[in-house]
């Protein structure tokens, strides 16, 4: 069986037809004008489909490939022909020389876009023109032009072109914060290739976080591959999204769909129309999700936040304060529902912004001053892992009862992780071992206190709560994360 997956809507598309069932013959006769009230309710999309349907687009897609010809003058498909069946495959004479084939362009995809400016700006997904040599717009009445890619951002899949042409309808944005959950949309796009195709369906939820990079709007309108830059349109004709990905199993439509909310591409395609290309804050940690167990245990209570597993040296988090173990739970006063909420946060913030957090460290808040840095294009993640050293552990009572040994870190440890204190797990048993522990890791902190060394480590241990699970902050490399070791009953 074949596992669902998140598919970028890129190719050709079948159109999707919405059968409305009659209910008459189920229902006992009613009178006339109560038979008007029961359909009052459904929706028509037909004013609609007039409004916006001339502000979208189809876009075709060229790339530039070399050509299949061989030296031998044969192309690929022939040459597999007499591999196949064993033939000898004709020789090229010795004097030629294989000469370098020219390029020609080739269909690349097909998918949809909609006009945002009278003056030629439209916009698409940014996976629609990627690696395009060419790209060609074609209205509803059947005008074509060459397009000039303006700019394109992969993190939220949001590109703009530019055609010369002036008088174009352009679309009305509308306000996402009023988009509802339940409220009927409407999309028109290219699905496979078939232009100008409408489907309508609902919102199903807002706020979707499929791990990209912005909150998707989860609809249940048929969204197939070329449907992808295509608008979302509400019930007032605007545009509250862009159609981009979908979830499926077989590659095709299976009810659920994802639209990127038009607030944040908007606020992408201004700074791609000013700039070509997008300028984001970052303040350098990486984070994951806070559980509700270790939320109760460390004394959080509510799951919510970002925990931070690291926080990279000279960045603006190192500078500020921040630790790896740290849960941000604000942010410029915003509470940080879901440790997604928080790159988008920072990356909307201008570079060199002077902002706050709020960080709970080992059962307290913390408010830190963070002054937010530029992303740098293909950043690379730096890394360290902990030189282990040959040292006699230790293990308390306490230790040996949850199959843990430790020993001190050296200073040469402790400077190449950049902390000030911690053990150095020698050997993990027992419930350690269940708990995901193993040699090699650095014990930062024990039930929410911390840990400078085996002295700090025991008296914390010696004062937990036994028959409760304990929440130990460990190290792995240039990694931190909460686990929970829980006492054998």
């Amino acid at each position: 069986m074949s596992h669902p997956s998140w598919k970028s809507t890129r190719s050709y598309v079948l159109a999707s037809v919405m059968t409305a069932m009659s209910v008459g013959a189920l229902l006992p006769v009613t009178p006339a004008h109560a038979q008007t009230s029961a359909v009052r309710g459904l929706p028509d999309f037909t004013e609609l489909v007039e409004q916006v349907g001339p502000s979208v687009v189809n876009i075709r897609t060229l790339e530039k490939v070399a050509s299949r010809g061989t030296a031998s003058g044969m192309d690929d498909d022939m040459l597999e022909f007499f591999r196949r069946f064993g033939l000898p495959i004709p020789n090229q004479p010795r004097q030629q020389r294989p000469q370098q084939q020219p390029e020609e362009e080739q269909p690349r995809g097909v998918g949809s876009g909609f006009i945002l400016t009278s003056d030629g700006y439209v916009m698409t997904n940014a996976h629609v023109v990627e690696g395009a040599s060419e790209v060609i717009v074609t209205l509803t009445d059947k005008r074509e032009f060459k397009a000039k890619i303006v700019g394109s951002d992969k993190r939220t899949d949001v590109a703009v072109v530019k055609i010369d042409a002036t008088g174009l309808p352009a679309v009305k944005v509308g306000d996402v914060s009023r988009l509802k959950v339940g409220e009927w949309v409407m999309a028109i796009g290219s699905p496979f290739g078939l232009e100008n195709t409408v489907t309508a369906g609902i919102v199903s939820a807002k706020q979707r976080d499929t791990g990209e990079y912005i909150p998707f709007i989860q609809t249940d309108v048929a969204i197939n591959p070329g449907n992808s830059g295509g608008p979302l349109i509400n019930m007032r004709g605007e545009v509250v999204g862009i159609n981009s990905q979908i979830y499926s199993r077989s590659g095709g439509f299976m009810g659920i769909s994802f639209a990127i909310p038009i607030d944040e591409a908007t606020r992408v395609s201004e700074q791609l129309r000013t700039t070509g290309k997008v300028v984001r804050g970052r303040i350098g940690v990486q984070i994951g999700q806070v559980t509700k167990d270790v939320a109760e245990s460390i004394g959080l209570g509510k799951p919510q936040g970002a925990l931070v597993s690291a926080v990279e040296a000279g960045s603006p988090a190192e500078k500020a304060g921040v630790e790896p173990g740290d849960v941000i739970t604000r942010y410029d006063g915003k509470t940080i529902e879901k440790f997604g909420d928080l790159p988008r946060m920072v990356g909307n913030t201008k570079p060199g912004t002077k902002s706050q957090l709020t960080v709970f460290r080992r059962g307290a808040y913390r408010d830190l001053s963070i002054a937010i840095a530029e992303v740098e294009p293909d950043e690379k993640a730096q890394a360290a892992a902990a030189v282990a050293e040959d040292k006699p552990g230790k293990a308390s009572p306490a230790a040996q009862k949850l199959g843990l040994v430790v020993a001190e870190l050296t200073e040469a440890q402790k400077k190449e992780l950049k902390i000030k204190g911690g053990v150095r797990v020698v050997s993990a048993e027992g419930a350690a071992a269940r708990a995901g522990l193993r040699e090699g890791d650095v014990l930062l902190a024990v039930a929410n206190s911390e840990v400078t060394g085996l002295k700090s480590f025991e008296a914390a241990l010696a004062k937990a709560d036994k028959t409760k699970p304990i929440n130990l902050l460990v190290r792995r490399g240039e990694w931190a994360q909460y686990v929970l070791i829980r006492p054998v009953r």
